[in-house]
């Protein structure tokens, strides 16, 4: 970041700092509570401020995206300025409407001299309810963002989707997949809300369970703590995995002499958990004689900064025309890139990545979220010439330390064959 940059950040929170000060400060009345409130606000302030300090620091050295012990403090960057940001704008309609009145005042009685001395004098003093106002709405952001940060970020929610396909081999009627994604272990910090999460994925119990990438934030030594949890997961046809694209991260470059031993133990961890990785690789899943194809990916993207190293053609090798394929693929980019205009039917892809950009609305009726102006496909089912993509919205977070509306996602697939 650009030291103008962050000093111009800076210089616009100092702004809303000092308006919502002497906001908040006028609703008092009494000179003991104003010099408390005062000394309270300084100190909120300076610890904001410390905040931002770190937050630069680390960004400026390259190692917020490896160490996400940081990442709390963009939590508290964000919900500060967000909820000064509303209160700031909500109070400052109300000063332009009194400056307003004022000068409208002021020229109605034909004042001669034309000093703020003498329009202040016309200035109504600020709506005692109307300051009240902005402050609980003000609220609003401040509550809902606390939230994300401490309880939303562990509100797992399943999602149960059925499926029809007129090509579905018989003996998988009513197959069940558990799909999660986005574990971003290095962020998670509270391993009972985890186990909770996973044991939400065995309750399910279902045939399969697929993880479909960002297993860690950077390093894969983040995953060691939860393990035996990933372990004790139960699928009855087996436990299946992708990489993301945070699973390069702190990995050594391929010229790099230490890359092979890396990749070695890293998928010795996934062994170690029973799940089988597919790097670009295909598996065959049987069921009373019966079968359909598993197929797996490493992470494909079309930007430059994340790697594209998924081969769909070398994946699919071996696969006939007529068999039944779920594929898994991180980044949903790769659906219509990739898997769409493809000569071989995928009947079912299932991707993360995005998140739902951990922040959003997740209504009936209406969704939205910020990530929807970069991803095309970026939460729940797409449909298109029969084929289906799932866009998971994770496990875990990234970056922002919470998550506010788009809690994670747990998806069970019912597979049915339509009549």
């Amino acid at each position: 970041m650009p030291i103008n940059a962050f000093f111009a950040i800076v210089a616009f929170y100092l702004i809303l700092d000092v308006y919502t000060y002497f906001g908040l400060k006028s609703l008092l009345k009494n000179k003991i509570a104003k010099r408390l409130f005062s000394l309270i606000y300084l100190g909120i302030s300076c610890w904001i401020l410390h905040a931002f300090y770190i937050l630069y620091g680390t960004i400026k050295a390259y190692v917020f995206f490896r160490n996400v012990a940081y990442a709390p403090y963009l939590g508290i960057v964000l919900t500060a300025l967000i909820s000064k940001l509303v209160f700031t704008v909500l109070m400052l309609l109300q000063d332009s409407v009194r400056y307003i009145k004022g000068l409208v005042k002021y020229t109605l009685d034909k004042k001669q001299a034309f000093t703020p001395k003498d329009i202040g004098k016309h200035i109504p003093t600020r709506r005692r309810f109307l300051t009240l106002g902005a402050t609980m709405i003000a609220g609003i952001p401040l509550s809902t963002m606390w939230y994300g940060l401490t309880k939303g970020k562990y509100n797992f929610v399943v999602n149960k989707v059925k499926l029809a396909f007129t090509d579905l081999p018989e003996a998988f009627e009513g197959f069940t997949i558990a799909q999660f994604s986005d574990l971003h272990a290095g962020g998670l910090d509270d391993k009972a809300e985890v186990q909770r999460g996973l044991d939400l994925i065995n309750q399910q119990n279902p045939d399969l369970i697929l993880f479909t990438g960002d297993l860690v934030n950077s390093v894969k030594e983040e995953v060691h703590p939860f393990m035996e949890m990933l372990t004790n997961l139960q699928a009855k046809q087996g436990k299946y995995a992708v990489l993301g694209n945070h699973d390069y991260h702190g990995a050594p470059w391929d010229n790099d002499p230490r890359a092979k031993d890396y990749w070695k133990g890293f998928s010795q961890t996934y062994q170690d958990m029973g799940f089988q990785l597919l790097n670009n690789e295909q598996v065959t899943i049987e069921k009373a004689g019966q079968n359909i194809r598993l197929v797996g990916v490493e992470n494909w993207s079309i930007h430059d900064w994340f790697p594209q190293k998924g081969d769909l053609d070398k994946a699919l090798e071996g696969c006939k025309k007529e068999d039944f394929c779920v594929l898994m693929s991180h980044d949903p980019i790769h659906w219509s890139k990739k898997i769409l205009p493809h000569a071989k039917q995928i009947h079912l892809t299932l991707s993360g990545h995005t998140h739902g950009s951990q922040f959003g609305l997740n209504l009936p009726n209406f969704k939205w979220s910020p990530v929807q102006y970069r991803y095309k496909h970026w939460m729940g089912l797409y449909e298109k010439a029969n084929q289906y993509l799932y866009v998971n919205r994770g496990f875990g977070y990234s970056l922002f330390p919470g998550r506010i509306g788009m809690w994670p996602e747990i998806t069970v697939f019912e597979l049915t064959k339509a009549v």
